[in-house]
C-alpha cells in the first residue's frame, strides 16, 4: 500500500532526522544546507555574504541559530560539527564580511 505511512519509511531515521547542533531543525540544520548549497554554487568559501531574511526568518533569525546555520554550510561545516554555534565568528576571524539583514517586505519566492 503506497500511501501507508508506516511503509513509506525505511527506519526510524528517516523520521528522526539528521544529528545536528540545535536550537532548531529547520532553522539551523536546514540552513546549513543552505549555505552548503550556497558554497557549491560559489565554488568555495567567499569573502562575502549578504543574507537576507524574509518573514519568519526575518523575526526568527538570532533565537533559532540561522545567523550561525547559514554561516557553517558556507564554511563546509556540517550538522553534527562542534563548531556551528561559532561560525559567524570563525568565518570573520578568516576575514569574511557578513551581513544579516532582516527585510519586512513579503518573500519574492512564489510559495505556491
Amino acid at each position: 500500500m503506497e500511501g501507508n505511512k508506516v511503509q513509506n519509511y525505511k527506519s526510524c531515521f528517516d523520521i528522526i532526522g539528521p544529528i545536528m547542533v540545535g536550537p532548531s531543525s529547520s532553522h539551523t540544520a536546514g540552513a546549513i544546507a543552505i549555505g552548503a548549497l550556497a558554497r557549491q554554487l560559489f565554488g568555495g568559501t567567499p569573502k562575502n555574504v549578504r543574507c537576507d531574511y524574509y518573514e519568519s526568518f526575518s523575526e526568527t533569525h538570532k533565537g533559532h541559530g540561522t545567523d550561525f546555520a547559514i554561516i557553517s554550510g558556507i564554511l563546509g561545516f556540517t550538522t553534527d560539527d562542534e563548531r556551528v554555534p561559532r561560525a559567524v565568528e570563525i568565518a570573520v576571524s578568516q576575514g569574511m564580511h557578513i551581513e544579516f539583514v532582516e527585510r519586512k517586505v513579503p518573500s519574492p519566492v512564489n510559495h505556491a
